[in-house]
């Protein structure tokens, strides 16, 4: 196969999000978004302990016309919306939730996180839903490390969030094809990742450091691919945890506002009303 030509290495930059302070690989210098793919953030928090659940994360907030994802690696998250899921999904999880046509979400410590303190460590990407979805009804899965299939191999795993890779089958439902991995690999240990030729792709790294395709990538880098191969072998320098986001591109014009993704402006005013009017549903959270 083919190998996927490296257009660039990029570095993520430090960002505040409302007084977090976070990892933003995208958008990100020469790469503002690479469709379907609109957002990549990568949290790492160490809660203090002894503080109450309703205190920390991030409260209640409206979403319309994309796909919110969480991959946890440290700790869980508590989900709760206005559709009435409440879920907590603990490291190696995915909290999976299409906006559709809008939806009041929190994302939070558990309780028990809250108050016994920990590290907390997650990614967040946003994929854009194609224009005939956006008004989809919502919809929310929780997904368990164990429900999630995984390849093991000599030194390294790959978990299968969504699409079909070697096999086994992602649990996430999608709104265009897409390929998304969680991987762990040992230093010195190599494998190849094999993605569709036509499908825009990104290389993240948690930490650690990997030759990528023949080129140095190290923690924190994003690697931006080329469509004009089928392949990305990846040795370790290092033990690395890296995720891998792939898809079919939508080809839609997007147009966005803050939690809104949509392809007018003027449905973007329509998001807004329709959030201030209550029509995205209410979230009273519980904290007990």
């Amino acid at each position: 196969m083919n190998r996927k030509s490296i257009v660039q290495i990029i570095p993520s930059q430090k960002v505040n999000m409302g007084g977090h302070i976070l990892e933003q690989p995208l958008p990100n210098g020469p790469l503002n978004q690479l469709d379907p793919f609109l957002l990549v953030h990568h949290a790492e928090w160490t809660l203090k302990g002894n503080q109450r659940q309703k205190d920390v994360g991030i409260g209640g907030h409206p979403h319309r016309g994309f796909s919110p994802v969480t991959f946890i690696f440290k700790g869980d998250v508590r989900h709760q919306d206005s559709f009435g899921n409440d879920a907590v999904v603990s490291a190696g999880g995915t909290q999976w939730m299409h906006a559709g046509k809008g939806i009041i979400h929190s994302e939070r410590p558990s309780k028990a996180l809250a108050e016994e303190g920990g590290e907390q460590e997650i990614i967040q990407f946003w994929v854009n839903t194609p224009a005939k979805h956006k008004m989809d009804v919502p919809y929310y899965l929780p997904l368990t490390a164990e429900e999630t299939p995984v390849l093991e191999g000599d030194g390294f795993h790959v978990k299968v969030v969504a699409g079909e890779y070697e096999g086994l089958q992602g649990p996430a439902k999608t709104f265009s094809p897409l390929l998304l991995l969680r991987g762990e690999i040992k230093a010195k240990a190599n494998t190849q990742l094999s993605v569709p030729s036509h499908y825009n792709t990104l290389l993240y790294l948690l930490d650690g450091q990997l030759i990528v395709n023949g080129q140095t990538a190290k923690r924190k880098d994003l690697v931006w691919f080329d469509n004009d191969g089928e392949s990305i072998e990846i040795t370790a320098e290092k033990d690395t945890r890296f995720i891998l986001l792939s898809g079919e591109p939508i080809g839609e014009k997007v147009t966005s506002y803050g939690p809104f993704v949509m392809n007018t402006q003027t449905e973007i005013m329509e998001a807004l009303r329709d959030a201030q009017m209550g029509k995205m549903g209410v979230l009273i959270e519980s904290f007990n």
